[in-house]
């Protein structure tokens, strides 16, 4: 297991110990992530015979190899989990600019709403109010939950387990 990944789930992880928490952000994230994908698809890198590369896509394709690098299970999850968001915001921004952006606007703003709305259940400030590299470790500690929920990856499950408590005291407890 990746070190790394290891520290970085714990530490997330004792900011979302409350149930009502964690379930807000399984629609807030994925709602956020998916609003980015829009706007970055009118950004394009590179045109290729009637098929363009977008920012959105090479953002994909960096996020997925971070991911990866995090944790193979989990990150080829993730994969197809980021792929069917990507396309998703790609449709959306075929769309035109004004159904573009008012789509991308409730989807962040909401998205961000429910996060909050788990920090106030929680009683703890977001994670990436401490830490900005949270923002990209919360999908998937998203995918580690459903994981857990199955019975899989026990190994990774306990090692969060015995390391979450050391960030917990750190963990602020302001309201949101």
């Amino acid at each position: 297991m990746n070190p790394f990944f290891i520290e970085q789930m714990a530490m997330y992880s004792a900011y979302h110990r409350n149930g009502r928490n964690r379930l807000t952000h399984f629609i807030g994230i994925p709602m956020i992530v998916f609003s980015i994908y829009i706007p970055l698809a009118w950004l394009p890198l590179y045109r290729l015979e009637g098929f363009t590369i977008s920012l959105g896509m090479a953002l994909f394709v960096a996020i997925c190899v971070f991911y990866r690098w995090l944790d193979r299970g989990l990150g080829s999850a993730m994969v197809l989990v980021l792929l069917v968001l990507l396309l998703a915001g790609e449709e959306v921004a075929k769309l035109g600019s004004q159904t573009g952006w008012v789509v991308f606007a409730v989807a962040f703003v909401g998205g961000w709403i429910f996060q909050l709305v788990g920090h106030v259940f929680e009683g703890r400030r977001p994670a990436l109010t401490d830490n900005l590299l949270q923002a990209l470790v919360a999908p998937m500690f998203l995918a580690a939950e459903v994981a857990f929920a199955l019975g899989w990856r026990r190994d990774l499950h306990d090692a969060l387990e015995a390391r979450w408590p050391a960030y917990a005291a750190k963990v602020k407890t302001a309201a949101v």
